[in-house]
């Protein structure tokens, strides 16, 4: 098979997306469409559609658009079949019903970031970060009925240092998903369209546990403070800088307010507190762990902007009246 012989319909929607069609259309593969969500309602009288960031990547580059609401939707199937591809490829992109990812010749690949089958689900960067995994990776494996259990094609590494956040460990898997997705075509091309391919049962060890990636809500990120400074230390980075973990704080009159906190430093100070209990010392803004103090370096009131925790307590001397519910 040569590369021309490749037929490709592209789905995702986010900017992580983006980079891995890029990559298709800046080696000259054959994007004959791209699949993504529809515009979404933005503004405050959600009057105004925002395409997504996929979407505005293809029609900088004159490549079709598909934009189905329900990806079994007939009408939508006709036209996806009417482009006749040979090689589906997805980033990024929502769960597909078989007679989606069945229809090319040479069937639906997906890159996932994490290490398969460890971190299946729809926020596996997240997860990875939260858990304290040093390492992570991405994924090329072939779609099947189950979500993320598919054959596996590749696997490329990634390191997580243990002081960044997930927008490092993002923009690192984004880039590595762009080539591995290069990696993976070629292996296409050389096997005349059929890789060699592995069920992901054969990673697994006998007493090896599997860690899911579920979706992240709002009250996924509220956080514990019944747990270690490890373990918060990870969850916060896990989340920061998008969604932001996030605590209660209660004042003296019973007033509630949001605290977002996107960075934090572990003091290895044994906490004598209760866990949730607001310490300042000198120019230090800590809370106490199940064991130790964890110090506050970036936060944000709500309503307020994100600010450096020396610079908050400038302006909030007598922060400790405040509780943690």
């Amino acid at each position: 098979m040569k590369k021309e012989d490749l037929r490709i319909v592209f789905m995702g929607t986010p900017e992580f997306a983006v980079e891995t069609l890029k990559a298709l259309v800046e080696n000259d593969y054959n994007v004959v469409a791209v699949v993504t969500q529809p515009d979404k309602p933005v503004g405050r009288h959600q009057n105004e559609l925002q395409p997504s960031e996929v979407k505005k990547y293809a029609l900088q580059h004159n490549l079709p658009v598909l934009q189905p609401e329900k990806m079994k939707d007939p009408a939508f199937v006709d036209a996806l079949r009417s482009y006749q591809a040979n090689l589906q490829v997805v980033v990024a992109f929502r769960m597909l019903p078989e007679v989606v990812w069945s229809m090319p010749k040479y069937g639906t690949f997906n890159v996932h970031a994490a290490l398969l089958p460890q971190y299946r689900g729809a926020a596996p960067i997240n997860w990875a970060v939260i858990n304290g995994e040093t390492q992570t990776g991405v994924t090329t494996f072939f779609l099947d009925h189950d979500i993320d259990t598919g054959r596996i094609i590749m696997q490329k590494t990634f390191d997580i240092p243990e002081t960044v956040d997930v927008e490092y460990v993002y923009d690192g898997l984004m880039y590595l998903g762009a080539d591995i997705c290069l990696e993976t075509l070629e292996r296409i091309i050389a096997a005349d369209g059929h890789p060699e391919s592995i069920p992901q049962e054969r990673l697994l060890t006998a007493d090896q546990k599997l860690r899911p990636a579920p979706k992240i809500f709002k009250e996924t990120c509220e956080i514990n403070w019944q747990l270690s400074a490890k373990q918060i230390y990870d969850f916060i980075r896990g989340l920061s800088p998008y969604p932001g973990a996030w605590t209660t704080l209660v004042n003296p009159d019973g007033k509630e307010t949001v605290l977002k906190i996107f960075k934090t430093s572990k003091t290895a100070r044994p906490a004598s507190q209760n866990p949730g209990t607001i310490v300042i010392d000198g120019k230090s803004l800590c809370i106490a762990a199940a064991d130790e103090l964890l110090q506050l370096e970036e936060l944000q009131l709500a309503g307020k902007k994100r600010m450096m925790a020396k610079d908050f307590l400038n302006g909030n001397k007598k922060f400790d009246i405040y509780t943690i519910k």
